[in-house]
């Protein structure tokens, strides 16, 4: 029985045996708190408070798929299932590694930052789950397939070249579409084993696609999502206006290869690029995110009614702050967790959560060579943090929050720097130098693009509690840096930190644990926990 109609029961029972005036009041007194318990069960947006860009999404029976942008994270295009469209979960990666190449590897002073895999389209035709996605880093296309989607194994093909934003289409006929670009948006058929382009099937779709937002665009559409409804086809796609916002396009056909008509669907706050899903009861929502500073791109959702044979997004024109669907429960566990590093056999070695900034080196590191602890070990020589290799990541959340860990420095050599970081272009760190024989703590501000000591104390234990707390709220995106010498009592170090989002890195900040060298290698950094929250 529910909380609402358990209290309806009950006030009908007092009625009938209270005086009249009591009977009022007790009325006033439940009907106030069976409205607040409804207002309670509407999920607020965003839905997800983290950086989950670029969402595609199905629906199979009553579970949904999302998968999302990775660019230069290890494993790669994270899987999350729901099944409400509201509490999402992380099930799976198509990919533990995209390539073997100098910019994945943080070699020969390449990176991947801001490239990596983009936005992924997920699909499901009989029986199997497709992901595809692209790779300006690899200059090639990929499509992952699974029977299982949640446990896999994957099968992955690859042709070239990069196909930039694209959306992949099973139609009835049984031929298979792909729609990619930007601004001018192209159309291909695929050959029947997914392995290609099908010879001269390439040809114009939309020549300005951009149009129905306006003639002076600073960003052509692009982000192409293609739906099937009802026999007529959909397309969805964001552009942005100069001096406008960015902006949710549509246009529609009777037929794949159009003609097709083209309508703005949605100007508010930016929120933009997705595409639509349907309920098994018959509800269909608009799939959306929203940049929202240094946090990242947040997903949100809008209620979506049809008109004409059109879908309109949001009410009156607004996407709104809540919506009837079940309370968000926030991303702490599925999203985000805090991790005491303590594994048995049965566990994975690292919880989904989980990313390496760029393709890890295996070897160094190790949650087996200290039982419950992440050994985090040099193996050459790095100047900074963003071309330092196996800095293990995880997203930040908002409004507000808080990443701790304890750190073991017994084993570091001369020159090593390891501790938490908040990682983007202008990024912060505080941890444990080794300079001269002797540890030092220090905190580290890129904020002004080169790496800074804002703040050093010496330090004469081996053991140290670090802090990172994050503040996204109104967009504030500040943060702050602490350690402790007992876990119990916190000191700031060093200056605020002012978070920015840099499109070279084109990410949220992350939490991250590290370890490198700048003179010796072979050191290795202990760190018993990580533990994240939503409030300080």
């Amino acid at each position: 029985m529910s909380l609402a109609l358990f209290l309806s029961n009950w006030m009908g029972s007092l009625l009938q045996t209270a005086p009249k005036k009591g009977a009022m009041s007790i009325f006033l007194m439940l009907s106030i708190l069976c409205w607040g318990s409804a207002q309670n069960k509407k999920v607020h947006n965003p839905i997800i408070f983290a950086d989950v860009p670029d969402m595609s999404m199905v629906r199979v029976g009553n579970n949904y798929y999302m998968s999302s942008t990775t660019m230069h994270m290890s494993p790669g295009v994270p899987i999350m299932k729901s099944t409400d469209l509201v509490n999402w979960k992380l099930v799976n990666y198509a990919y533990d590694t995209l390539a073997d190449v100098d910019a994945l590897t943080l070699e020969n002073g390449k990176n991947a930052y801001g490239r990596g895999s983009w936005a992924s389209c997920i699909r499901y035709h009989k029986g199997t789950f497709y992901v595809f996605t692209f790779a300006a880093t690899t200059g090639k296309t990929y499509v992952y397939s699974t029977k299982n989607i949640e446990k896999g194994p994957w099968k992955v093909k690859s042709f070239e070249p990069s196909y930039h934003d694209l959306t992949v289409h099973f139609d009835d006929d049984g031929k298979v579409y792909m729609i990619w670009g930007n601004g001018k948006l192209m159309m291909a058929e695929l050959k029947p084993d997914l392995s290609g382009v099908k010879e001269g099937t390439e040809r114009i779709l939309i020549e300005n696609a951009s149009a129905p937002a306006g003639d002076d665009i600073m960003l052509g559409a692009e982000g192409s999502q293609l739906f099937k409804v009802n026999g007529k086809y959909y397309l969805f796609n964001i552009t942005w206006p100069r001096n406008g916002m960015r902006t949710v396009l549509i246009h529609r056909a009777n037929a794949i290869t159009g003609p097709y008509e083209g309508k703005v669907a949605l100007q508010d706050r930016g929120i933009a690029q997705g595409g639509l899903i349907d309920t098994p009861d018959g509800e269909w929502f608009a799939y959306l995110f929203r940049d929202y500073g240094s946090v990242g791109r947040i997903p949100y959702l809008a209620p979506v009614i049809w008109e004409n044979g059109w879908p309109i997004l949001g009410v009156e024109g607004k996407v709104p702050d809540t919506l009837d669907l079940p309370a968000g429960k926030g991303p702490i566990p599925y999203i985000v967790a805090s991790d005491e590093f303590n594994r048995t056999e049965k566990n994975p070695k690292l919880p989904l959560v989980w990313q390496w900034n760029h393709n890890p080196v295996d070897s160094l590191w190790s949650l087996t060579d200290r039982k419950g602890y992440l050994r985090l070990t040099t193996g050459r020589i790095d100047e900074d943090l963003v071309q330092a290799r196996n800095t293990l990541t995880q997203r930040t959340i908002g409004p507000v929050c808080s990443g701790t860990t304890a750190l073991d420095v017994s084993n570091m050599k001369e020159g090593d720097f390891a501790g938490l970081a908040l990682l983007q272009k202008k990024y912060g760190q505080i941890g444990v130098k080794i300079e001269n024989g002797a540890k030092k703590l220090v905190m580290v501000s890129a904020e002004n693009d080169q790496p800074k000591e804002m703040e050093s104390l010496p330090l004469h234990q081996n053991v140290v509690y670090l802090r990172a707390d994050c503040d996204f709220t109104e967009l504030k995106d500040t943060a702050h840096f602490y350690y402790s010498l007992d876990g119990k009592k916190w000191i700031q170090l060093g200056s605020q930190l002012k978070m920015s989002y840099t499109l070279p890195h084109f990410m949220g900040y992350r939490f991250g644990l590290f370890n490198y060298a700048t003179k010796k290698i072979g050191g290795h950094a202990d760190f018993d926990y990580f533990k994240i929250t939503d409030s300080y």
